[in-house]
């Protein structure tokens, strides 16, 4: 793995129940078209014209975790990422776990809760986040960005890059910004959240947006394919931003292809 991939966001996965409706739903939604994965037939990847934007595993159910998006960073020793994770008073959820593939993996959540992954092995040399062109981006709600920036650098390496400015971070004003080669890949928001809501989007979580050329006509595809929407005036999204679940529970955001990340 190169070294400037080390604590950048290296892959997107859904936990589904069903692959097979998770691609229904998906594909009705985001136009995305499907291919098999390497890791057998529980695992497929969704493509835009041909290039890799996300996984769907149909794992839900077999590791016992809720139906939902997860980010995966990159690391380069999957064991000493789970322990600096255990020291600092994250969870391990799942892993480190060995594909035939090749490639481990471990499902985490930080200090509050909020669920991520990190993957040791090769990573699609095609695949980015947050580039301008880019179908998504990432958003972590938490308590405390700044708290969750020193977490994450912790664990992952961010600030700690060399003069190609790979997983720098930077303070605007509430907010935390990851870049890669400059690049925004992800944003870190403090905000009211509770560990315990009985509404998950209020948790603490990381959250995936996908860009879409026509929101709501993206959104009306959603309602019809038996999504639902939860954005609303206990959420922080709205207005050019609509945050949805899929039929599983899984949730999502989707925004205008114009709006800069």
């Amino acid at each position: 793995m190169a070294a400037d991939v080390i604590g950048a966001p290296c892959w997107l996965s859904l936990a589904a129940r069903s692959r097979e409706s998770a691609e229904r739903f998906y594909g009705a939604v985001l136009g995305w078209t499907f291919r098999q994965g390497r890791f057998g037939r529980a695992y497929s990847v969704a493509e835009v014209g041909g290039v890799p934007v996300a996984g769907i595993g149909a794992v839900a159910g077999e590791f016992a975790v809720p139906v939902a998006w997860t980010p995966y960073f990159a690391v380069d020793e999957a064991d000493a990422a789970v322990a600096r994770v255990r020291e600092r008073g994250g969870t391990v959820g799942v892993g480190p776990v060995a594909f035939p593939a090749g490639g481990r993996a471990a499902l985490l959540s930080d200090r509050e809760g909020a669920v991520f992954g990190v993957w040791d092995g090769d990573v699609l040399a095609e695949w980015s986040v947050g580039a301008e062109r880019s179908p998504a981006w990432l958003e972590l709600h938490t308590a405390n960005a700044f708290d969750a920036a020193l977490f994450y650098g912790e664990v992952l390496g961010w600030g700690q890059g060399e003069s190609d400015g790979c997983c720098d971070i930077s303070y605007e004003e509430d907010q935390v910004v990851l870049r890669r080669r400059g690049r925004p890949v992800a944003r870190l928001n403090s905000g009211p959240i509770e560990e315990a809501a009985p509404k998950p989007q209020l948790r603490p979580r990381w959250l995936v947006h996908f860009k879409v050329p026509d929101l709501e006509a993206a959104v009306a595809r959603a309602l019809e394919n038996g999504g639902g929407t939860v954005t609303g005036p206990d959420w922080g999204g709205g207005g050019r931003q609509v945050t949805l679940r899929d039929p599983d529970g899984g949730l999502f955001t989707l925004d205008p292809a114009s709006d800069a990340s």
